[in-house]
């Protein structure tokens, strides 16, 4: 039986649950049987990334196109466009957060 992620190779993702909660990380790998693979770059390098629950992640709308050709072209992507996706994420998300007034 298949299990359909609503998540996409690329998106950015809030971390709900465990050690890590509250940080951003990129979906890099999508696995049927085993859950959600997430790499932030800088504590989880994608070499190393970390398994997750797709229940403890909150989805956003964001997906890095520059991380989603580098994976389609050689397989692989970079920590540091990891970590400019997170970042460029992050600024957006405080940004949008200043303007509603939190």
């Amino acid at each position: 039986m298949k299990k359909e992620h609503p998540l996409q190779i690329g998106q950015l993702v809030k971390i709900r649950k465990g050690r890590d909660a509250g940080q951003a990380a990129v979906v890099v790998r999508l696995d049927e049987e085993q859950g959600i693979w997430i790499a932030d770059g800088h504590k989880r390098r994608f070499d190393r990334p970390k398994k997750k629950n797709p229940l403890h992640l909150e989805s956003q709308m964001t997906i890095s196109s520059e991380v989603v050709n580098s994976l389609q072209e050689s397989g692989r992507v970079t920590n540091a466009k990891l970590r400019h996706a997170v970042n460029v994420f992050l600024e957006s998300d405080a940004h949008n957060a200043k303007q509603k007034g939190e």
